[in-house]
């Protein structure tokens, strides 16, 4: 008799020996008092600030987009019904799909489930419909993008991030008759760097290649009306395929493609990924509409996160903490030992009540672990300072090493 749970037990010890075995805080997001929340801890529930949120500027707990999911929950119910082919695709939904049309300035978008859903299914049908398609993809690229280009069987070349002299090198080496997409984002998450997206869209016209940006971490955050760092670049009307998400700033769930009508109706008619699963239920398509429309006018936190961001960085540097410098919302604090990342992150939630989830590999590099901070808008300065004091006692318990050139500074 084959002892199944063997193999399972094994892959699980596999995990803990290579330090890579994630565990989950229990958490009770508290509408109204974001960023505080309540942890279920083993010794019971507690109040903690959470500093690691990907809800970037507080969208989840806007009463317009929570007034939005109510209503629509209370008069149309809580599911879709089915997938988008058979009776799910209810109105909210097509609702959305304008709304983000406008949002990129596209002739059309396209709802997914997830964000990981649109780059996995997006990008594999996208390539398998180019023939002989050569996908060029930068080194950082996430996960999901990394799998859709995997399913696709297509060829692919990674150039370096953000090098566009290497991006030129493998473009000019290309058949120049041949289909070509080069696949990047715009904010990448882990080092919060950008990429230059004028200079990837003049390669990609002089080379004749097509372009597809992930603006996960940007959509609702940049730009005039939140249309992502490519609106902020005057590069939105340059890209042919922009991706996002509904559940970063958006602050609700799904994940979405925005192109020519031609395109998404190709995708539309291709994708497994869409047309075997499930549609977004009419609530939390309602609630996405809401956080999206709400952000197009209002500039209120994009401008309020800016300031708190600002500040953490500059206290946080002013400590001596080794803060990876960029020009985004996100703020790494380098710590280097997988071990003490996650020890670093155990002594925050359980003796300072402050919650940020460690990185560790595969997310980043081995010896590039992390705390991964994302200040919001109601962040206060108390918070910050606190923040500050904490991080400041972790390091000194972990001899985690000091930035000297900032405390030197002082």
């Amino acid at each position: 008799m084959i002892n199944y749970n063997l193999y399972f037990a094994d892959a699980l010890a596999s995990l803990r020996q290579e330090r890579r075995y994630r565990v989950f805080a229990d958490l009770e997001r508290i509408a109204g008092r974001f960023p505080r929340a309540i942890w279920h801890s083993p010794a019971g529930p507690r109040d903690v600030v959470v500093w690691c949120s990907n809800d970037y500027l507080g969208m989840g707990q806007h009463p317009k987009v929570i007034g939005a999911m109510i209503e629509t929950a209370t008069r149309m119910g809580a599911g879709a019904g089915g997938t988008r082919n058979i009776s799910g695709t209810n109105h909210p939904l097509v609702g959305l799909e304008r709304e983000l049309a406008d949002l990129h300035r596209k002739e059309a978008a396209l709802v997914f489930t997830s964000g990981y859903v649109s780059n996995e299914t997006g990008i594999s049908t996208l390539a398998r419909l180019l023939p002989n398609c050569l996908i060029l993809s930068d080194s950082l690229n996430h996960n999901s993008m990394i799998e859709g280009i995997r399913q696709s069987g297509c060829e692919k070349k990674v150039f370096r991030h953000n090098d566009i002299l290497h991006l030129e090198e493998l473009l000019w080496a290309a058949e120049p008759q041949r289909p070509k997409l080069i696949v990047f984002e715009s904010i990448y998450s882990m080092d919060g760097d950008i990429a230059p997206i004028n200079a990837i869209c003049d390669l990609a016209k002089r080379y004749g290649a097509m372009t597809y940006l992930d603006e996960v971490h940007a959509v609702g955050m940049y730009g005039q009306r939140g249309g992502g760092v490519a609106e902020r670049d005057g590069a939105m009307g340059r890209v042919d395929v922009i991706e996002g998400t509904l559940a970063k700033a958006f602050g609700c769930l799904g994940g979405y493609i925005a192109g020519k009508a031609e395109l998404v109706d190709a995708i539309r008619s291709y994708a497994p990924g869409f047309i075997f699963t499930s549609a977004l239920p009419p609530p939390v398509c309602a609630a996405a509409s809401a956080a999206i429309r709400h952000l197009k006018t209002s500039n209120w936190e994009r401008e309020r996160q800016q300031d708190r961001v600002a500040r953490v960085k500059a206290i946080l540097g002013a400590a001596g903490l080794p803060v990876a410098a960029n020009d985004t919302h996100i703020v790494p604090i380098l710590v280097g030992d997988p071990d003490k990342c996650t020890m670093a992150s155990d002594f925050l939630l359980e003796e300072h009540g402050i919650y940020i989830q460690p990185i560790n590999y595969p997310t980043v590099p081995k010896g590039t672990e992390r705390l991964r901070i994302t200040p919001s808008p109601y962040h206060d300065e108390a918070q910050t300072d606190l923040l500050a004091e904490a991080l400041v006692d972790v390091w000194q318990r972990l001899d985690l090493p000091f930035n000297e050139r900032a405390l030197a500074a002082e």
